[in-house]
């Protein structure tokens, strides 16, 4: 009678105490790790892999340099491995004592508690929210067997105990009551009054391993040697435990649960809701174990019609109520496929839970839709809902949605809701960002009280008395630690100003060009302007906007011309819709300046996706940089919007704007010399958006060009394997880069500076490993050069935020405002044994700063604490795009920008007859295959057009 009971699959083979690779931390290698012939680092080296052929210029320019093309290197494929470089001392010293609070709450763990894990299988199978109503029936019906115990599910397929059940292979048959109301959920008890079914699921419990907290103790006091891993699967089990009673609660995502109860949600428009969550992760720390608690904002889908959701999301839908015999075009039902992709959504004609995922329009519109019935007769679908629903549908010339990839399964628009729950995967609107970030952005001491709240509240890791059950104690109170705050390097300033040097001494270490010169100011003579669109009034701000740019950049040390080189070219707002046609103009423009314009300017009427036309024609066909605005600063031209204008200006045409006073080499004379150059190197990796499942991932390598200055930089782009975040082509690229610093230095650096923008800590290991093989296999291209490389990753999307702690009276300064710039930790909160450390080189105006997390993964030069923390704050002063320190080190932030731009090339507009980048080319294996990237031109990629 129970049709739902399904033959259950094969019991998997699970052996005892088996134990999961660590995904942070490094295995122990086989073999004993040999000393670099050019480094004291006890670090294993792994050969380089080979290196394809570099492009006809790059090998000119090898052959120049007396450089190896082609690097044969076997590469050894025993059991060696990297471990990452742990602390070189305590921590750093320097700088002025600050007490804070971190939103680490410490979690006291009994060692010897075992938690036993059994693997869990459930026939059907069902979704997680209806696996943990049969979890906990199982346990309410069967609590002697289970021995009282209260286990821990993570919905999937382990649960874990504090006891050991009666045996080590249960068998159970769970009668769940499915309430049959469109509004409701499966749950645990029926309720009074609806219409019910009973379905019957086969539950199968079976003992994986027995675990307990003895690997951690001595993980987190640093016993042993370092090569012992983090337990993993113990970690993991804690996890699952300190999760179960939030669960209960909250929509979960990822580490973070959301809940109305944390302050109701915000209707954001499009379709879209914003509801407030919490992020919570174990993390292991120099203090012990210690629970990560944050807040966290996201966006979810709006439980509305389909046909809604479109009208809010489309604009050639708005109308629709009032074209009900409209049909869709070919373009458009792409256009509707993207906004409905991997949707669930339930029915309203009938009272059922089910979920359905779309996967597809149907061929053919509504009215022209049949199947076949049960007894193999066919129906029109439209008479089939007029004869058993009593419904007439309306818009029968839509298509229907298909939601089975295997078998006709047509679901009319007009009668789908979408499900509640759904995190929003389309890309938000500019209106719809500026609200979320409202919602997450509070001052720290609302901030602060939120998390307390939480972590003491109804729905946080501390309710339900799941905690206690396994010899776990959740402190209170957030950690209380020591911070040190880093004193602003010295600035130096053009010789032509009034003044040559400037110390940041403000609270937010913002600096003046007041009086003073950009540190290498250019000077633009032939450039040209360009309009697109822009009300009469709107262009009659123009003359003024160009006589006011260029007082401000003489001002600052930056000679632009007043007089274009051509006349001021107004063309209509249509103009970036047409490829063909803008090419054609930019191209026009060149020649009239005989092919050696140096600047263009634009001024747009509003932003337009034809922006990323503009700039991949201007820096890869015609050959100029570009600097864009719209009219609507025009109306309110300021000082700091001249200001700004002019920065970014004399960054692309070949200027910087601040160096240090204080050298580097001054600053610290242990390793740096001025004999001896430093590069320092960025790179990041961009992905598509969720929602796209074929366009290429862009990477961006980028490199310092001048010393001891180190405030210029090229970039390399390159597109790749869709979503790979390994750098496929980085040995080329670092080997491109090294040949543009010879060129402009003279000599090779000494050391290599590597800072690695968008690893998650899961993926350390496997980064490490390949890019500083690709690294090596760049600098083998050049005979005998065997630079020092430094190996750092940069995370800013973490959880981890700062307080300055008011019982301390030195913080009064700071009550209810960010920690102050050049704040660093890296002690209490940081990692027990490697070489990590929180700098907020920012100050946060907005919200509640969030530092950026350097870990050091590989050091071959031996910097101490001081030494490296010193060196990227200095650095942070150097970007060439304001007046004040930035929130992460400089080559990770243009590394940034460069792949911005790279993904920038990718998005056509739609006259060239794609709706979203361009058409994905499948191999033979079915993976995309990458679309290169167009290729820079030599008048450009030299420049810093990126920035």
């Amino acid at each position: 009678n129970y049709k739902g009971l399904l033959p259950l699959p094969p019991i998997l083979p699970f052996q005892q105490n088996h134990k999961f690779r660590p995904k942070t931390h490094f295995p122990k290698p086989s073999v004993k790790p040999q000393k670099s012939a050019t480094s004291s680092h006890n670090h294993t080296l792994i050969p380089p892999p080979p290196v394809s052929q570099a492009d006809e210029q790059l090998g000119q320019q090898l052959n120049s340099l007396n450089i190896k093309k082609k690097c044969n290197v076997i590469i050894d494929t025993t059991t060696q491995a990297l471990v990452a470089a742990t602390r070189p001392d305590n921590g750093g010293v320097e700088g002025q004592v600050i007490s804070l609070l971190a939103n680490h709450f410490r979690v006291k763990f009994d060692p010897c508690q075992q938690i036993f894990h059994y693997n869990v299988e459930i026939s059907p199978n069902p979704p997680k929210d209806v696996a943990r109503a049969i979890k906990k029936k199982l346990v309410e019906d069967n609590s002697g067997v289970l021995c009282e115990a209260s286990p821990a599910f993570d919905g999937r397929k382990n649960l874990y105990s504090p006891v050991e059940f009666r045996s080590n292979r249960l068998e159970f048959f769970v009668n769940l009551p499915v309430v049959v109301n469109s509004k409701s959920c499966l749950e645990g008890n029926a309720k009074e009054g609806v219409e019910q079914n009973v379905k019957l699921f086969r539950v199968n419990i079976n003992l994986v391993s027995k675990l307990d907290g003895n690997d951690l103790k001595k993980y987190l006091s640093n016993e042993g040697d370092n090569w012992v891993p983090l337990p993993q699967e113990y970690l993991h089990a804690l996890d699952v435990v300190l999760r179960e009673c939030p669960n209960e609660k909250c929509i979960a995502l990822g580490k973070s649960m959301y809940s109305v109860s944390m302050g109701g949600s915000r209707d954001i428009g499009g379709g879209a809701v914003g509801l407030r969550g919490f992020f919570q992760s174990l993390r292991p720390t120099q203090q012990g174990l210690a629970l990560n608690v944050d807040l966290s904002v996201t966006a979810f889908h709006e439980s509305i019609g389909v046909l809604e959701f479109l009208q809010t999301r489309l604009k050639f839908l708005h109308d629709l109520p009032e074209r009900k015999e409209r049909s869709l075009t070919t373009k458009e039902r792409k256009e509707v496929e993207k906004e409905l992709k991997n949707l669930r959504v339930f029915v309203s004609h009938r009272d059922a839970v089910q979920k359905y995922r779309f996967h597809s329009l149907t061929e053919e519109v509504t009215e022209k839709l049949w199947f076949e019935d049960r007894d193999g007769s066919r129906l029109k679908l439209v008479d089939y809902f007029k004869d058993h629903y009593e419904y007439d549908i309306q818009y029968r010339n839509l298509p229907c949605l298909q939601i089975s990839r295997r078998k006709p399964c047509y679901l009319p628009m007009e009668l789908c809701m979408i499900c509640e729950g759904q995190k929003f995967l389309g890309k938000l609107s500019d209106d719809q960002t500026v609200k979320i970030m409202k919602m997450g952005s509070q001052k720290p001491r609302e901030r602060r009280a939120i998390i307390n709240g939480v972590v003491n509240g109804p729905v946080g890791p501390r309710s339900g008395g799941k905690a206690e059950e396994f010899n776990l104690q959740i402190s209170k109170e957030m950690t209380r630690l020591n911070g040190r705050v880093l004193r602003p390097p010295k600035l130096k300033l053009g010789n032509g100003g009034l003044v040559s040097d400037v110390l940041p001494s403000c609270i937010d270490r913002q600096w003046s060009l007041l009086g003073g010169h950009v540190v290498e100011g250019t000077r633009i003579d032939r450039w040209a302007l360009m309009s697109f669109g822009g009300t009469p009034d709107q262009k009659s701000y123009v003359p003024k906007f160009i006589s006011q740019l260029c007082l401000k950049c003489e001002q600052m040390g930056i000679l632009l011309n007043r007089s274009t080189a051509i006349t001021p070219q107004f063309e209509p707002i249509h103009v970036l819709n047409n490829v063909t046609l803008l090419e054609s103009k930019l191209s026009k423009i060149q020649r009239a300046t005989s092919n050696n314009l140096q600047l263009l300017l634009c001024l747009m009427e509003k932003k337009h996706k034809g922006y990323a036309d503009l700039k991949r024609i201007a820096e890869t066909r015609v050959g100029v940089v570009s600097q864009c605005c719209l009219y609507s600063n025009l109306g309110k031209l300021n000082s700091q919007f001249l200001t700004n204008m002019a920065l970014k200006i004399n960054a692309k045409v070949g200027g910087s704007t601040v160096a240090l006073f204080n050298s580097l080499p001054s600053q610290i004379p242990r390793l740096l010399t001025q004999d001896e150059p430093i590069i320092f190197m960025g790179a990041d990796v961009t992905h598509p958006h969720p929602l796209d499942d074929c366009s290429p991932s862009v990477v961006a390598v980028v490199g310092s060009t001048n010393w001891p200055s180190a405030n210029r930089y090229v970039s390399r782009m390159r597109s790749q394997t869709h979503r790979q975040e390994i750098i496929q082509d980085l040995g080329e690229m670092v080997s491109e880069i090294l040949v543009e610093f010879h060129q402009e230095v003279k000599s090779l650096p000494r050391r290599i500076i590597f800072f690695r923008d968008g690893v998650s800590e899961t993926q350390f290991y496997k980064v490490l490993k390949e890019e500083l093989q690709s690294i090596r296999a760049g600098c083998d291209k050049f005979p005998d050069y065997k630079p020092l490389i430094t190996f750092v990753v940069v995370q800013k999307r973490h959880h981890t935020r700062l307080f300055p702690d008011e019982s301390d009276p030195n913080c009064l300064q700071f009550c209810d405002e960010n920690v102050p710039p050049g704040t660093v930790v890296d002690s209490v909160i940081t990692h027990p044994r490697e070489f990590d450390f929180y700098l907020c080189s920012h100050w946060g105006a907005k919200g509640t700063s969030r530092p950026a997390h350097y870990h050091v993964l590989w050091d071959e030069s031996k910097f101490t604490s001081d030494e490296f923390q010193k060196l990227v704050y200095s650095l942070c002063f150097t970007f060439v795009r304001c007046t004040k320190p930035i929130s992460i080190v400089p080559p990770a932030y243009y590394a940034h920008l460069a792949a911005y731009r790279g993904r920038l090339y990718l998005e056509r507009s739609e006259s060239m007859g794609s709706i979203k980048g361009v058409a994905c080319t499948m191999t033979r294996v079915g993976l995309p295959k990458a679309t290169p990237l167009p290729k820079i031109s030599e008048n450009v990629k030299r420049s810093m057009f990126y920035c």
